[in-house]
């Protein structure tokens, strides 16, 4: 198993950065939260695990080792595979999953794209307390942008995972004008991403 990378950052796009290590280019494929951290150029080190399939070798990064357990047990559960997974870790942090399974929050589970009410409960049934009580030991995000220049990568963004240009742009703009509006892009597009959490894409 690839554990961990550490390299320098060679590429970033929408949904997987190349980390160049000894020499070797390392395609990983990340949530757009561990992506916006990331900066061309800059020396970086990602968890990693390794997903193996008959006709592929697949490697997912993440900010910290703790991501990566809570991505590795949501795997555990029938239905669930690696993409899905991703996709949880990025509409809710490792915390938030935590507080949602714990409280059998199954509203917030379905604002994960994919996840309806039975995926949800059999997540619940599935986890238990397998992923541990919130307050993790993850590592502080790295820094992001400020949010009035990220907010049109954040549209990018959703528009990259298949909704169009005026939904995005509408749930960036709804995100941006509430009282309690997050202040970075990776938060930025975490809410976004929730609100969009029941709506046809396309």
């Amino acid at each position: 198993m690839i554990a961990a990378v550490t390299g320098t950052v060679e590429s970033v796009t929408l949904d997987r950065a190349v980390v160049t290590v000894g020499g070797v280019g390392m395609l990983v494929h990340a949530t757009p939260t561990t992506l916006a951290g990331l900066r061309v150029g800059d020396r970086t080190r990602l968890a990693t695990t390794l997903v193996v399939r008959e006709d592929s070798l697949t490697l997912f990064g993440f900010a910290d080792d703790d991501e990566r357990e809570v991505f590795e047990t949501l795997q555990t559960v029938s239905g669930v595979g690696p993409r899905l997974a991703l996709a949880m870790l990025a509409v809710h942090t490792p915390d938030g999953l935590r507080r949602a399974v714990a409280a059998e929050d199954l509203a917030a589970l379905q604002r994960v794209p994919g996840i309806g009410r039975k995926g949800a409960q059999r997540i619940v049934l599935e986890v238990g307390t397998k992923l541990g009580t919130p307050g993790g030991t993850g590592a502080e995000p790295a820094p992001a942008p400020a949010a009035a220049d990220g907010a049109p990568d954040v549209v990018e963004a959703l528009v990259q995972l298949g909704w169009t240009e005026k939904v995005a742009a509408g749930a960036v703009e709804s995100v941006l004008t509430a009282d309690d509006a997050p202040s970075d892009v990776p938060a930025i597009l975490r809410a976004a991403l929730q609100s969009l959490g029941g709506q046809r894409r396309g």
